[in-house]
């Protein structure tokens, strides 16, 4: 099996034979909906092999191909009168460099339009009577002279667009002392990128344009795109769209299925196979409505390539290609209550919830405007670091992050906001020690003498078990060797740290780890930070309210225990923990015994 990891063009991916997941009923709902039309999905989401599909299929050049291409899919076996009816121009913004001068941004622009509409002539030559003139300097010049060549044409044009923020929102999350001057360069006034969409709309009005699908990321440029470009439709909520990019769980499960009769994979590892797949990739919600949910299709073939050609599942389970959004972290991080939202989202304790997503961000609301919680959610919503996941019992909108591989961009963010700078071998050998030998004594140990630290008196207020917990969990988050849940469900509760080894690293002499958090506030035992950090470990266990907590822990520990050796037998190495925090001062770990 050939899977098409980094391939976004439909017609190399079928006529060599690649891995497809079929997408094509979808053409006839997306001819329906309108001639306009923009579609938003995170990075690395499927959009560009979503607009390759649109090409071929309504490229007239390929009319001889059609039984070859889509004659195997759902649109082959009906499709609509549309189909290799339109000559198609692509223009692809993401190739646009975003750095130098507003000049030399807009000449980016201009040159990236150009070699496309002079790739579109030549492609189709033989339909033209006469060259069409091109203006090195102008784009828009050249756009209207293959518009007025188009009318002698004898088929109208289809225009996709694809990563239309791109370079806009690479402008935005730069440095600051320039980010304005460009991003006003593009599109006030007459910038180069609101001249472009205001000529794109002119076409549309009966001179040649006919269809246009434009994708991108996030909303970001469109309130100051409105005046110059307000007739697209933004489809990206629309229920039947929700699966348009990305995989369905019927669809991974399938093809996994097809891996082992391939004989890469036993028929009975199937289901452990699309449970870790489950757990790492799947989770996102394009939808108001609740809906199938999503596997991240980017990951999920970088998955099944190296299952298929190794029978083994990958060591690195976050595909490299995906580190860029790290990035779209540090960027909310650094906003006021940033930080603070990224821990209340990886803490899981509330749901984070808004009235609605923002639809447009311009550069007011990026430069000037309030940072409030409804900005920085629909922006990682957008950047597909949370998912929607419901509705409140007061019909606000809840949003989570939706798996794993998404957490561990939490995880690090956290680390790099909270953790003391140059600390991350040391951290790294203590987790390790922990996960071999299950002693917690040093981790507990940094935790108060380094991690504490970044904390002060105002954290009191809001301080308790979740806190710590976070704490631990971004010092011991290992996607490499761990499945590791915060508040998985183990029958009659929630268990607040679980790491189970990976199936496939149950070779290595790794444990399985679970830990209970308990927090008594200073002010309830009576006694100031100088005091609790004079205490002997001793006389520090032997407080009543410390007892009580530890013994709350226990009990809590010995039923989450049961449950897990009654789900995974004997192959589980579990450990089991009780943690106390005393403030944000004292820790006390307690290991609890095997029953």
């Amino acid at each position: 099996m050939k899977f098409p990891y980094g391939i976004s063009d439909f017609h190399d991916i079928i006529t060599e034979g690649y891995v497809y997941i079929d997408r094509t009923a979808h053409i006839r709902t997306i001819e329906n909906t309108g001639k306009q039309l923009l579609f938003l999905r995170p990075r690395r989401f499927g959009k560009s092999l979503w607009l390759s599909t649109l090409e071929n299929y309504y490229d007239v050049a390929r009319a001889d191909e059609f039984a070859t291409l889509f004659g195997h899919l759902a649109i082959g076996q009906a499709p609509t009168p549309r189909h290799n009816q339109y000559f198609v121009l692509k223009w692809d913004f993401s190739a646009v460099s975003p750095s130098g001068e507003p000049e030399d941004i807009r000449q980016a622009l201009h040159n990236h339009i150009n070699s496309q509409i002079k790739f579109f002539v030549n492609y189709y030559q033989p339909w033209f009577d006469e060259p069409v003139e091109l203006d090195r300097a102008d784009a828009i010049y050249s756009f209207q002279m293959l518009l007025a060549a188009l009318q002698r044409a004898p088929y109208p044009l289809y225009l996709l667009i694809d990563e239309y923020d791109n370079f806009a929102n690479e402008i935005m999350m730069g440095p600051a002392e320039v980010r304005q001057e460009r991003y006003k360069a593009l599109l006030y006034g007459e910038g180069a990128l609101k001249t472009v969409f205001k000529t794109v709309k002119s076409a549309a009005s009966g001179r040649g344009l006919d269809r246009v699908f434009i994708t991108g990321v996030a909303p970001v440029v469109l309130s100051d795109l409105t005046s110059g470009y307000n007739v697209a439709e933004t489809i990206a909520l629309k229920r039947e769209l929700n699966a348009l990019c990305g995989f369905t769980e019927a669809e991974i499960a399938q093809t996994l299925h097809t891996i082992a009769a391939a004989g890469q994979l036993a028929e009975a590892q199937v289901p452990a196979a699309l449970e870790m797949m489950r757990t790492f990739y799947n989770g996102y919600r394009f939808s108001y409505e609740e809906t199938d949910l999503i596997y991240n299709p980017t990951l999920a073939v970088y998955f099944l390539k190296h299952l298929a050609q190794y029978g083994e599942y990958p060591r690195e389970i976050l595909d490299v290609n995906l580190a860029m959004d790290r990035n779209k972290l540090a960027y909310i991080a650094q906003l006021p209550n940033g930080a603070q939202l990224l821990l209340d989202a990886l803490q899981d304790a509330e749901p984070l919830s808004l009235v609605r997503l923002a639809q447009r961000f311009g550069v007011e609301d990026v430069q000037y405007t309030v940072k409030d919680t409804t900005f920085m959610l629909s922006l990682l919503y957008y950047f597909g670091i949370l998912t929607l996941s419901g509705y409140t019992p007061m019909g606000k909108l809840t949003l989570r992050i939706p798996n794993l591989a998404a957490r561990k961009l939490y995880v690090e963010q956290v680390q790099d906001t909270l953790l003391p700078a140059g600390q991350q071998d040391a951290i790294a050998r203590l987790a390790e020690a922990f996960y071999t030998g299950g002693d917690l004594a040093p981790l507990c140990a940094f935790v108060e003498q380094r991690y504490f630290k970044v904390f002060d008196n105002r954290d009191y207020r809001w301080a308790n078990e979740l806190t710590v917990k976070t704490a631990f969990l971004t010092l011991l988050f290992n996607d490499t060797f761990y499945i590791m849940d915060s508040e998985p469900a183990l029958e009659r509760g929630y268990a607040d740290l679980v790491m189970l080894v990976r199936p496939d690293m149950r070779k290595y002499a790794l444990l399985d780890l679970l830990i209970e958090f308990k927090y008594v506030k200073l002010s309830d035992l009576g006694l100031s930070s100088a005091e609790v950090r004079d205490l002997p470990p001793a006389d520090l266990a032997a407080l009543p309210l410390v007892q009580e907590q530890v013994t709350a822990a226990r009990a809590q520990v010995r039923g989450y225990r049961r449950t897990l050796e009654a789900v995974y037998g004997d192959k589980l190495r579990l450990r089991t923990y009780a943690v106390v925090a005393v403030g944000f001062e004292r820790l006390l770990a307690v290991e609890v015994a095997d029953l």
